[in-house]
């Protein structure tokens, strides 16, 4: 895999040059997505004008060009939750997209610094699952085995990655839904801690994360350190986190195994705790130390979900979603508080934890991928019985607190699918993990590439 320096290196000496770049990308996308279904919509002619500037200003300036846009010539997609100025929005609904049709800050930040918009990846609608199911489009599939499902709901943006289709993507992640499909695909997933990125428009759930995937953490470092900073359309991104000491060579790190880990997720995951170990880390093993806060997040999505959808939009609603928006308008405001109060003691009990651990880690994933059109495993298949997400247990605590988490390649199964391994920090600590992360990504080693199933399955 050819990573974001290794492309710029190309670019500066004259190997390669943008539009080139930026047409292989675009031809790659034409050639596989039909079946893979990663793009709801493809960038043309335009993005390859933008390519073709970005040719002139490095004929004009040399390496020079890149000091003041890291990213010139680099090809990204943006999930379809996203606002863009050029590509329509769809939110993966059929419901029609009233927001304004302009950059989001973080997409206005990636093209600042010269990156090239290839397109927009699938989501489930408004990201309400864990999958990519929608009435907009396709499922997208794994890229390692085309038979399951990419996860969610920035699946299409951790798929293409995966593919190749474009060297990073821009997600979001409001209960795991950055981290899972990177864990899906064998990429590198990172949720901010909150409001690190500006969310625009803001969600009123306080969920909700904009993050970066690419198939290393350098270049997620990368992707980060350019659309991070605050914004007044998000409030909160302009009351600061405090930072925490970024690279430390000796940490303590609590191992976490959550209930329902499969026997082959932890064999590939704890690849991982001699690795851990061997860089000086003192690693113990944990019980999951906080009461599992479902309940709680089932009622502030419902509630938030129910909030924003009117009975006369019911029609065009997803009828996964729409089981939880009906929910959503059985609850009463004291019991969206209660839920609230379980948010604030779950905050409350990470900071204990995290005065006697550095980092916690733990398999991404308790599961292997399932079906391309579930939105999750058989027991947690129908949206009424509220427990859509609830095979994810690892991801959507660390929503609930705000906390920085990255999801990497621990390896792979015996049968050949991707194992991720998520590190949290505490919040405001986003270097000391990726540091960390960085740091176990080396030592492990990469991935092979994804085996070109999809292909084979077109001819």
């Amino acid at each position: 895999m050819t990573s974001i320096g290794d492309i710029r290196e190309l670019l500066a000496r004259g190997e390669l040059t943008a539009a080139e770049h930026v047409q292989s990308v675009l031809t790659a996308i034409q050639k596989t997505d039909i079946e893979l279904g990663a793009f709801v919509s493809v960038a043309g002619d335009e993005a390859v004008r933008e390519a073709e500037l970005a040719d002139a200003r490095i004929r004009e300036l040399g390496r020079a060009a890149f000091e003041r846009q890291p990213l010139l010539g680099i090809t990204v997609s943006v999930k379809d939750l996203i606002q863009t100025g050029d590509l329509p929005t769809a939110r993966g609904s059929l419901l029609e997209n009233r927001r304004a049709r302009a950059d989001a800050p973080s997409v206005a930040r990636l093209r600042a610094a010269g990156a090239v918009v290839v397109g927009k990846t699938t989501t489930s609608e408004y990201g309400w699952s864990a999958s990519t199911v929608s009435r907009v489009a396709p499922p997208t599939r794994n890229p390692w085995d085309p038979e399951l499902s990419a996860g969610g709901s920035s699946g299409g943006a951790a798929a293409a990655v995966a593919a190749g289709l474009g060297s990073g993507a821009l997600g979001t992640d409001g209960a795991g839904s950055i981290r899972i499909p990177a864990a899906f695909c064998g990429v590198v997933g990172y949720k901010p801690s909150f409001a690190k990125v500006p969310y625009v428009p803001a969600c009123a759930d306080r969920l909700s994360h904009q993050g970066p995937i690419a198939r290393t953490v350098p270049d997620v470092i990368e992707l980060a350190s350019v659309i991070t900073g605050g914004h007044p359309g998000d409030p909160d991104s302009l009351l600061g986190a405090a930072e925490v000491p970024g690279e430390r060579r000796s940490l303590r790190i609590g191992w976490i195994e959550f209930p329902g880990t499969s026997p082959e997720i932890r064999r590939v995951s704890e690849q991982a705790l001699p690795a851990l170990s061997a860089q000086g880390h003192r690693v113990e093993r944990i019980e999951v130390p906080f009461r599992d806060p479902y309940p709680a997040l089932v009622d502030i999505l419902a509630a938030s979900d129910a909030a924003s959808t009117s009975p006369a939009d019911e029609e065009w609603c997803d009828p996964g979603r729409l089981a939880i928006v009906r929910h959503g308008r059985t609850l009463s405001g004291a019991t969206v508080m209660r839920a609230e109060e379980v948010r604030l003691a779950l905050r409350t009990r990470l900071h204990e934890i995290f005065d006697r651990y550095d980092l916690l880690a733990m398999a991404t994933v308790p599961i292997e991928p399932f079906d391309p059109h579930a939105i999750g495993p058989q027991w947690a298949n129908r949206p009424e019985d509220l427990l859509w997400l609830a095979w994810t247990p690892a991801t959507y605590p660390f929503n609930m607190t705000g906390q920085p988490a990255v999801s990497l390649p621990a390896g792979l199964t015996r049968s050949g699918l991707p194992v991720g391994l998520q590190l949290v920090g505490p919040f405001g600590a986003d270097d000391l993990v990726l540091s960390a992360a960085r740091r176990l990504e080396a030592d492990l080693g990469p991935l092979p590439a994804a085996p070109d199933r999809v292909t084979e399955r077109i001819l």
